[in-house]
């Protein structure tokens, strides 16, 4: 056991060998610009910020709205449009996505995993990693308390980035979306985000 803890001995590589687990570690960067997306139908909310100390710097954030008269596949075209314009703008290097919750009504469900897909699809084009945080550790992150409200979220947002307004919700949802992605980075023993 003494030889477990401390790493002398084990199993020798070779042949029938498990190999060990990765211990690197992948901090980010003072510099990074990271996007964050809150997915949504009729307003996906995006924010850009840049890694600093110490608190990251808001480079720009909004929400991208679709009026309900547009039908579904106007949305998606315009939700991957903008997504796509806002990558070529800012060149984030890093994005972080509201990972997928558990939603009662099927129908709602499909229609916000379009939504994602929209999104997610003009940042795998630009080339760049995509990591998911569930809602309830963003909110654990950013407020401290998993079930915040999202008033909540946003006053914190804006405390943190030094906003002189309060950001709209799904803004402030994005934004705490990197703000959450960039703090597990600097802690790697919390992280909980998964790259898809």
């Amino acid at each position: 056991m003494t030889a477990r803890i401390s790493g002398v001995g084990g199993v020798k590589s070779g042949v029938g060998a498990t190999p060990a687990p990765s211990t690197e570690v992948i901090l980010i960067q003072p510099g990074t610009i990271v996007i964050g997306i809150d997915p949504s139908l009729r307003g996906t909310g995006w924010g850009v910020v840049r890694v600093a100390d110490p608190e990251p710097v808001h480079l720009a954030s909004g929400t991208i709205r679709c009026p309900e008269r547009w039908e579904r596949t106007r949305c998606l075209g315009e939700i991957g449009k903008e997504i796509a314009g806002i990558m070529a703008r800012f060149q984030p290097t890093e994005c972080a996505c509201e990972g997928l919750f558990f939603a009662q009504n099927l129908q709602t469900a499909l229609i916000m995993g379009e939504a994602r897909g929209a999104a997610l699809a003009a940042v795998a084009v630009a080339g760049i990693p995509v990591h998911e945080i569930a809602p309830r550790k963003v909110k654990q992150a950013i407020v401290g308390y998993g079930a915040a409200q999202k008033i909540a979220v946003a006053k914190m947002v804006q405390r943190r980035l030094s906003l002189e307004e309060l950001p709209g919700p799904d803004a402030a949802d994005a934004l705490a979306l990197a703000i959450a992605f960039i703090q597990e980075r600097r802690r790697p023993a919390f992280a909980t985000a998964k790259r898809i």
